[in-house]
Protein backbone atom coordinates (compact mmCIF):
# COMPACT_ATOMS: atom_id res chain seq x y z
CA UNK A 1 0.00 0.00 0.00
CA UNK A 2 2.80 2.43 0.87
CA UNK A 3 4.43 1.86 -2.51
CA UNK A 4 1.14 2.55 -4.31
CA UNK A 5 0.56 5.75 -2.36
CA UNK A 6 4.12 6.90 -3.08
CA UNK A 7 3.64 6.18 -6.79
CA UNK A 8 0.44 8.23 -6.83
CA UNK A 9 2.14 11.09 -5.02
CA UNK A 10 5.09 11.11 -7.44
CA UNK A 11 2.84 10.91 -10.52
CA UNK A 12 0.71 13.81 -9.23
CA UNK A 13 3.83 15.78 -8.37
CA UNK A 14 5.19 15.36 -11.90
CA UNK A 15 1.90 16.55 -13.37
CA UNK A 16 1.93 19.52 -11.03
CA UNK A 17 5.45 20.38 -12.22
CA UNK A 18 4.14 21.28 -15.69
CA UNK A 19 4.37 25.11 -15.72
CA UNK A 20 1.12 25.91 -17.52
CA UNK A 21 1.41 29.68 -17.23
CA UNK A 22 5.04 29.79 -18.32
CA UNK A 23 4.35 27.67 -21.41
CA UNK A 24 1.21 29.58 -22.40
CA UNK A 25 2.87 32.98 -22.02
CA UNK A 26 5.65 31.84 -24.34
CA UNK A 27 3.05 31.71 -27.11
CA UNK A 28 3.31 35.50 -26.99
CA UNK A 29 7.07 35.48 -26.48
CA UNK A 30 6.66 36.51 -22.85
CA UNK A 31 8.67 35.05 -19.98
CA UNK A 32 6.41 35.66 -16.98
CA UNK A 33 9.33 35.05 -14.66
CA UNK A 34 10.82 38.30 -15.96
CA UNK A 35 7.67 40.44 -15.94
CA UNK A 36 5.24 41.73 -13.32
CA UNK A 37 5.56 39.80 -10.09
CA UNK A 38 7.70 37.10 -11.71
CA UNK A 39 5.14 34.50 -10.68
CA UNK A 40 3.97 31.80 -13.14
CA UNK A 41 0.37 31.90 -11.92
CA UNK A 42 -2.77 33.05 -13.69
CA UNK A 43 -2.77 36.61 -12.32
CA UNK A 44 0.68 37.43 -13.62
CA UNK A 45 0.04 35.65 -16.93
CA UNK A 46 -3.12 37.70 -17.43
CA UNK A 47 -1.24 40.90 -16.70
CA UNK A 48 1.80 40.02 -18.81
CA UNK A 49 0.38 37.99 -21.72
CA UNK A 50 -3.33 38.78 -21.84
CA UNK A 51 -6.51 37.92 -19.96
CA UNK A 52 -7.33 35.02 -22.27
CA UNK A 53 -4.10 33.21 -21.50
CA UNK A 54 -4.52 34.13 -17.84
CA UNK A 55 -7.92 32.46 -17.73
CA UNK A 56 -6.57 29.40 -19.53
CA UNK A 57 -3.72 29.23 -17.04
CA UNK A 58 -6.22 29.33 -14.19
CA UNK A 59 -8.20 26.45 -15.70
CA UNK A 60 -5.13 24.32 -16.45
CA UNK A 61 -3.62 24.93 -13.01
CA UNK A 62 -6.91 23.92 -11.39
CA UNK A 63 -7.05 20.84 -13.62
CA UNK A 64 -3.56 19.87 -12.47
CA UNK A 65 -4.99 19.62 -8.97
CA UNK A 66 -8.31 17.96 -9.81
CA UNK A 67 -7.30 15.34 -12.39
CA UNK A 68 -4.83 13.35 -10.23
CA UNK A 69 -7.36 13.22 -7.39
CA UNK A 70 -10.15 12.05 -9.68
CA UNK A 71 -7.91 9.45 -11.32
CA UNK A 72 -6.70 8.14 -7.95
CA UNK A 73 -10.31 7.85 -6.82
CA UNK A 74 -11.40 6.10 -10.04
CA UNK A 75 -8.56 3.56 -9.89
CA UNK A 76 -9.89 2.17 -6.61
CA UNK A 77 -6.52 0.63 -5.83
CA UNK A 78 -7.55 -1.15 -2.66
CA UNK A 79 -10.85 -2.98 -3.38
CA UNK A 80 -12.32 -4.75 -0.39
CA UNK A 81 -9.98 -2.97 1.98
CA UNK A 82 -10.69 -0.22 4.47
CA UNK A 83 -12.22 2.72 2.55
CA UNK A 84 -9.63 4.92 4.25
CA UNK A 85 -6.99 3.38 2.00
CA UNK A 86 -8.63 4.73 -1.14
CA UNK A 87 -9.16 8.07 0.61
CA UNK A 88 -5.45 8.18 1.36
CA UNK A 89 -4.75 7.67 -2.35
CA UNK A 90 -6.75 10.78 -3.24
CA UNK A 91 -5.03 12.72 -0.46
CA UNK A 92 -1.62 11.69 -1.78
CA UNK A 93 -2.66 12.86 -5.25
CA UNK A 94 -3.86 16.23 -3.94
CA UNK A 95 -0.69 16.86 -1.95
CA UNK A 96 1.57 15.76 -4.78
CA UNK A 97 -0.12 17.96 -7.38
CA UNK A 98 0.00 21.12 -5.28
CA UNK A 99 3.58 20.57 -4.15
CA UNK A 100 4.55 19.94 -7.76
CA UNK A 101 3.07 23.26 -8.80
CA UNK A 102 4.56 25.23 -5.91
CA UNK A 103 7.97 23.50 -5.84
CA UNK A 104 8.49 22.16 -9.39
CA UNK A 105 11.73 20.32 -10.10
CA UNK A 106 11.40 21.63 -13.67
CA UNK A 107 11.87 25.23 -12.47
CA UNK A 108 14.43 24.68 -9.72
CA UNK A 109 11.60 24.39 -7.18
CA UNK A 110 10.39 27.95 -7.78
CA UNK A 111 6.80 27.66 -8.95
CA UNK A 112 3.44 29.30 -8.44
CA UNK A 113 1.61 30.10 -5.25
CA UNK A 114 -0.70 27.10 -5.45
CA UNK A 115 -4.10 28.73 -5.11
CA UNK A 116 -5.66 27.49 -8.36
CA UNK A 117 -4.09 24.04 -8.12
CA UNK A 118 -5.24 23.68 -4.50
CA UNK A 119 -8.71 24.82 -5.53
CA UNK A 120 -8.87 22.07 -8.15
CA UNK A 121 -7.52 19.46 -5.76
CA UNK A 122 -9.98 20.39 -3.00
CA UNK A 123 -12.88 20.54 -5.47
CA UNK A 124 -12.15 16.91 -6.35
CA UNK A 125 -11.20 15.75 -2.85
CA UNK A 126 -13.77 17.53 -0.68
CA UNK A 127 -16.16 19.64 -2.77
CA UNK A 128 -18.58 20.32 0.08
CA UNK A 129 -15.80 22.15 1.94
CA UNK A 130 -15.51 24.89 -0.71
CA UNK A 131 -18.37 27.29 0.17
CA UNK A 132 -16.66 28.66 3.29
CA UNK A 133 -13.25 29.45 1.70
CA UNK A 134 -14.91 30.79 -1.46
CA UNK A 135 -17.07 33.07 0.64
CA UNK A 136 -13.98 34.18 2.56
CA UNK A 137 -12.28 35.03 -0.73
CA UNK A 138 -15.24 36.97 -2.12
CA UNK A 139 -15.79 39.00 1.06
CA UNK A 140 -12.13 39.79 1.73
CA UNK A 141 -11.39 40.62 -1.90
CA UNK A 142 -14.53 42.73 -2.11
CA UNK A 143 -13.45 44.75 0.90
CA UNK A 144 -9.75 45.13 0.10
CA UNK A 145 -9.63 44.72 -3.71
CA UNK A 146 -6.48 42.65 -3.20
CA UNK A 147 -6.25 39.17 -4.73
CA UNK A 148 -3.54 38.23 -2.25
CA UNK A 149 -5.78 39.06 0.72
CA UNK A 150 -8.59 37.01 -0.78
CA UNK A 151 -6.24 34.07 -1.34
CA UNK A 152 -4.82 34.27 2.18
CA UNK A 153 -8.27 34.43 3.78
CA UNK A 154 -9.54 31.55 1.64
CA UNK A 155 -6.52 29.43 2.61
CA UNK A 156 -7.10 30.14 6.28
CA UNK A 157 -10.80 29.26 5.97
CA UNK A 158 -10.37 26.06 3.94
CA UNK A 159 -9.67 23.66 6.86
CA UNK A 160 -12.71 25.01 8.72
CA UNK A 161 -14.80 24.38 5.62
CA UNK A 162 -13.70 20.76 5.61
CA UNK A 163 -14.46 20.27 9.29
CA UNK A 164 -17.83 21.98 8.96
CA UNK A 165 -18.72 19.73 6.03
CA UNK A 166 -17.98 16.65 8.13
CA UNK A 167 -15.04 15.23 6.20
CA UNK A 168 -12.76 12.67 7.93
CA UNK A 169 -9.89 14.07 9.99
CA UNK A 170 -7.23 13.00 7.47
CA UNK A 171 -8.97 14.99 4.73
CA UNK A 172 -9.18 18.08 6.91
CA UNK A 173 -5.54 17.62 7.90
CA UNK A 174 -4.52 17.40 4.23
CA UNK A 175 -6.45 20.57 3.40
CA UNK A 176 -4.81 22.29 6.37
CA UNK A 177 -1.42 21.24 4.98
CA UNK A 178 -2.30 22.71 1.58
CA UNK A 179 -3.39 25.91 3.31
CA UNK A 180 -0.05 26.15 5.09
CA UNK A 181 1.77 25.79 1.75
CA UNK A 182 -0.30 28.61 0.25
CA UNK A 183 0.25 30.85 3.27
CA UNK A 184 3.99 30.18 3.11
CA UNK A 185 4.06 31.19 -0.55
CA UNK A 186 2.23 34.42 0.30
CA UNK A 187 4.68 35.49 2.99
CA UNK A 188 6.02 38.37 0.86
CA UNK A 189 2.46 39.54 0.22
CA UNK A 190 1.82 39.47 3.97
CA UNK A 191 4.87 41.65 4.54
CA UNK A 192 3.62 44.17 1.99
CA UNK A 193 0.12 44.10 3.50
CA UNK A 194 1.58 44.91 6.93
CA UNK A 195 3.65 47.70 5.39
CA UNK A 196 0.63 49.06 3.50
CA UNK A 197 2.36 48.66 0.13
CA UNK A 198 0.39 45.75 -1.32
CA UNK A 199 -1.29 47.05 -4.52
CA UNK A 200 -5.00 46.68 -5.18
CA UNK A 201 -6.56 44.78 -8.06
CA UNK A 202 -6.27 46.75 -11.29
CA UNK A 203 -3.18 48.69 -10.26
CA UNK A 204 -0.50 48.59 -12.90
CA UNK A 205 2.03 47.49 -10.31
CA UNK A 206 -0.14 44.77 -8.84
CA UNK A 207 1.64 41.70 -7.54
CA UNK A 208 -0.03 38.34 -7.04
Amino acid sequence: MIAALLAIFVAAYLLGCIPSGLLLARLKNVDVRQTGSGNIGATNVARSAGKGLGLLTLLLDAAKGAVPVLVADALHLFPGANPAFDRNATIAAALGAVLGHVFPATLRFRGGKGVATALGAIAALAPASLPIPLLAFVVSFGITRRVSVGSICAAMAAPFGSVAAGYPPQVSAAIAALSCVILYRHRENMARIRAGTEPRFGDGSQRD
